[in-house]
């Protein structure tokens, strides 16, 4: 293998584009941009326009054939991830996958049951792992010194969008293009991260609502309930309908209370075990002692090319992944999980039936429809997203 890995990247819209010009600014260390690959011939001119020389292809079989990648960045709709995943893998290329991993959990395990007979790298772009903030609070948790988690609660409201941007693309925003809405498309991020470092629940209780906010079919406002298997209970809120929005994770432990947002880490660590304090408190009002401490981070937040970068150096020297890509299917879970329960207003008990879940997806994708309205756009700037 040469020094550099030879890489492509498939689709170019507003993630494929910010790929480019992540490796334009030097931000992509052991990697050369050698192909790209759309559908849309005016997407390869661009893309020829910013990286001279690149080889562009129509048909992600003529690139798999053409033996001059050996990694694969996949930012696709939704549906394709995994079957471009398998083929990627089947021609001998490395992929590395944008968020989600697919859109239904069965998809997904067929792939990941897969990639466990294949030899080549499979990682997700989880690029929020990265945050110093957020592998803290992780570091914070697992280490287990304030007890275990009591309750999660994360409102995470900041998504923000405007019609217009459900309007840049035909596929946006439904049920057979996207998969899905605020779930499927804004908070993948957000569901891995409460998965990563709070664990998976065993029950799910949620109440999506369908073009809330904006003219869409696929769901813009969440209420996500949680139970774990310790007897924790959490709540995820989400939308692309408040502005400003907010962002705040908090997560209740034994003995302390987890508080942080995009800016902040703060730990109210509590003088005694409210597990232990509240059967032995003589004073039926007395709360306990407190102390706040504003936690020190390494301030390091790599985002997508930190996940990029950790990809080559894993295929070309062995280190860690960010993501890899098996874990792409626990995030999924939570948000498969959560439609199935409010299409069937009931609660889901995990692991969920994948089965029941494709066939009331397929429902939904019967009835749906393009839009027809598009005015396609790519953003000039995809650095205030995640």
């Amino acid at each position: 293998m040469s020094e550099k890995l030879k890489y492509a990247i498939i689709g170019i819209g507003n993630m494929g584009s910010a790929h480019i010009r992540m490796y334009n600014n030097g931000d992509i260390k052991e990697m050369e941009l050698v192909a790209v690959c759309d559908v849309k011939q005016d997407r390869l001119d661009f893309a020829a326009e910013q990286v001279p020389g690149v080889k562009t292809f129509l048909s992600t079989d003529d690139l798999f054939a053409s033996g001059l990648v050996d990694a694969i960045i996949i930012a696709t709709p939704h549906y394709l991830h995994p079957v471009l995943a398998e083929q990627a893998l089947k021609a001998g290329i490395h992929v590395l996958c944008e968020k989600p991993a697919g859109v239904y959990t069965k998809n997904v395990r067929e792939l990941n049951e897969f990639v466990a007979t294949q030899d080549k790298t499979f990682a997700m772009m989880f690029n929020q792992r990265t945050n110093h903030i957020y592998r803290k609070v992780k570091e914070i948790v697992e280490s287990g010194v304030y007890g275990e988690i009591r309750r999660t609660n994360w409102i995470i409201t900041d998504w923000y969008r405007t019609q217009g941007y459900y309007n840049s693309g035909g596929w946006r925003a439904t049920w057979d293009g996207e998969g899905g809405g605020v779930l499927m498309n804004q908070a993948p991020h957000n569901l891995d991260l409460w998965q990563w470092i709070c664990g998976m629940p065993s029950k799910i209780r949620a109440f999506c609502h369908n073009g809330k906010w904006h003219d869409i079919e696929v769901e813009d406002d969440v209420t996500i309930y949680a139970e774990y298997p310790n007897g924790a209970t959490g709540v995820f809120i989400t939308t692309t309908g408040d502005c400003p929005g907010d962002n705040r994770f908090e997560i209740t432990l034994d003995k302390a209370r987890i508080v942080c947002t995009p800016d902040s880490l703060e730990v109210v660590e509590l003088s005694e075990k409210l597990s232990e304090y509240t059967f032995q408190a003589e004073d039926g009002f007395k709360k306990l002692e407190n102390n706040v401490v504003e936690i020190e981070t390494d301030g390091m937040n790599e985002q997508h090319s930190g996940v990029t970068n950790a990809f080559a150096a894993h295929i070309l020297h062995g280190t860690p992944l960010i993501a890899e890509g098996a874990e792409g299917i626990n995030g999924l879970t939570l948000c498969n999980a959560a439609y199935l329960s409010s299409w069937l207003d009931k609660t889901i008990e995990l692991p969920l039936d994948e089965d029941l879940y494709l066939e009331e997806l397929n429902k939904r994708r019967a009835t749906s429809k393009a839009k027809t309205n598009v005015e396609e756009k790519v953003a000039a700037d995809m650095s205030s997203t995640y």
